[in-house]
């Protein structure tokens, strides 16, 4: 549901030392400058993917459902329908509070 933790080699520079994917190890020297070049990096997140979508008429919501009448021994009966087509994503937001990083390894308290 919410955050999972960066899945891509090389993206985010607090990764572990102790990785597969350490550069150090393979003594690649462009892996290991990619890395040092994110030493910079933030450990905080500005913004964030929104799980709602728009649909043909321009609503937004995160899940859309049309009312279908179903004929069932003479009986009529409403049914909800969900819609999964013509859909578009809103796309990234920004956040209103900037939030720390799953993958930030440092604990923080406060003493």
């Amino acid at each position: 549901m919410g955050g999972s933790g960066s899945k891509n080699k090389g993206y985010w520079p607090f990764a572990g030392s102790g990785s597969v994917d350490d550069p150090t190890k393979e003594g690649n020297e462009q892996s290991l400058a990619k890395l040092r070049s994110f030493r910079n990096a933030t450990p905080f997140v500005f913004t964030r993917r929104s799980s709602l979508y728009f649909d043909e008429d321009g609503d937004l919501a995160h899940e859309f459902y049309e009312e279908t009448v179903v004929t069932k021994n003479g009986r009529k009966r409403a049914k909800f329908k969900r819609i999964q087509k013509n859909l578009i994503p809103q796309g990234t937001i920004k956040l209103e509070n900037p939030c720390i990083h799953v993958d930030f390894p440092v604990v923080l308290c406060e003493v």
